[in-house]
């Protein structure tokens, strides 16, 4: 009988990419994925520090894990694994700690595995697959733990990329999101020591990336608005159909006194501003973001202006995250630290207005051309998202999940947009 695995994963995008290139490893060693009401022999569990609330999630999960499977070993890997292994190391069943993700190779090899892979093949039962290119962060924000436990920039070389991504394509995925713990410094850790004629940068990875096949699409995960280059939005300009026109631009204030002692690179104006000419080189395009509400000394004023901020740009989607103090980064050590209640109601503030914008933007677009990738079929109808990030349901059942659909947008309500196939290609 095959050893039986369980997952857990805690945290970002680049977090689950990893889970899945440790289950793939081990699955070659004949693991296989135990159901719920089984019992595992090996367990797990990739953290998250972003938060106290990631780190009590991740003993949670750990714990639980413990209790559902008595005999079985519990590996723990991540960002939380990173800043307090010993920490980790006490908890039940807990048999290792992995405390740097580049010796993922080691830990596989600790299990038998000869063939260490360079990606992924599948990405679980999601319907899009997350192909993480870099890791690895050189800012120093002062909220941030980050930059702590995943400091050495790296980026993925080309071709292992290309690789991966014509697997999973040859696989039947269709949406390939590109993330990375700072996916704006892709080739930056090369660049260094290059000519600046030599460069090798993001607009050049995804460039080569959409050359792979022409039957599946790109989306970008979070990148800084000042990274959206040139060459990165002339590509986006130049092929509508291939990269989703939906970027998450990395806000956390619109206030330039706050994002002074967060210790950003850039004024509330600078975002705008680029924010505004992606408006102007895409059509429609839907861009997100993430606020951190109550930092540190932040005033009415200061909460006013990124408010302003956020309707100056009009964003989508707004992640509206209250501070949470990280002990080891400077913001943790301000004065001012505001209370509960006042990190509650700017964030029921800050979200009553990202719906009002949610909704405006949604109603941009009725009556417009959108690509749906399928994601499941209930009631009658078929759910799925649109390349400009908005969720969309279609009468009837007849769609393959997973696979794009063009459409057209009619009708808007509280669950998102109602629309029609079409014939007519994208």
């Amino acid at each position: 009988m095959p050893a039986l695995l369980k997952t857990v994963t805690l945290g970002c995008k680049v977090n689950q990419y990893e889970t899945q290139l440790v289950r793939e490893g081990l699955e070659k060693l004949g693991y296989q994925q135990a159901e719920d009401d089984q019992q595992a022999q090996l367990c797990v569990v990739n953290t998250c520090t972003v938060t106290r609330e990631g780190d009590a999630k991740s003993r949670q999960a750990i714990r639980r894990l413990a209790r559902e499977n008595p005999d079985g070993r519990i590996v723990v890997m991540g960002c939380y694994a990173t800043r307090a292994p010993d920490e980790l190391a006490e908890l039940p069943n807990v048999t290792e700690v992995l405390t740097d993700k580049r010796e993922l190779p080691d830990l596989l090899g600790r299990f038998g595995l000869v063939d260490i892979p360079t990606g992924i093949s599948q990405f679980g039962d999601r319907h899009r697959a997350y192909v993480k290119v870099q890791d690895g962060c050189l800012l120093r924000c002062s909220y941030c733990i980050i930059p702590h436990v995943r400091p050495e920039l790296t980026s993925r070389p080309v071709e292992h990329i290309l690789d991966e991504v014509r697997r999973l394509v040859d696989n039947g995925y269709r949406e390939i999101v590109l993330t990375g713990i700072h996916l704006g410094h892709y080739g930056v850790d090369w660049n260094w020591n290059r000519p600046r004629q030599e460069w090798t940068r993001l607009s050049d990875l995804l460039a080569q990336i959409i050359e792979v096949d022409d039957c599946f699409r790109v989306r970008l995960s979070s990148i800084e608005a000042t990274e959206l280059t040139r060459p990165l939005l002339d590509l986006l300009v130049d092929h509508p159909q291939r990269i989703c026109p939906h970027l998450h631009v990395c806000l956390q204030s619109g206030s330039d006194s706050v994002l002074r002692r967060m210790r950003r690179r850039w004024s509330s104006r600078s975002i705008i501003e680029r924010c505004q000419l992606v408006q102007q080189l895409l059509v429609n395009p839907a861009l997100t973001t993430d606020v951190i509400v109550g930092f540190p000394a932040e005033t009415d004023e200061e909460f006013q202006q990124t408010l302003d901020t956020v309707s100056a740009i009009g964003f989508s989607k707004v992640h509206a995250f209250p501070f949470s103090a990280r002990r080891g980064t400077p913001a943790a050590e301000m004065d001012g630290q505001l209370s509960k209640s006042v990190k509650k109601a700017r964030s029921k503030q800050l979200q009553q207005l990202a719906l009002e914008l949610k909704q405006q933007y949604y109603r941009s677009l009725l009556g417009q051309p959108l690509e749906l990738l399928v994601e499941s079929s209930q009631d009658g109808q078929t759910q799925g998202t649109s390349c400009r990030y908005a969720p969309v349901r279609l009468p009837g059942t007849d769609f393959a999940a997973g696979s794009l659909v063009p459409v057209v947008a009619n009708e808007l309500d509280q669950q998102g947009l109602l629309a029609t196939p079409t014939d007519q290609s994208l």
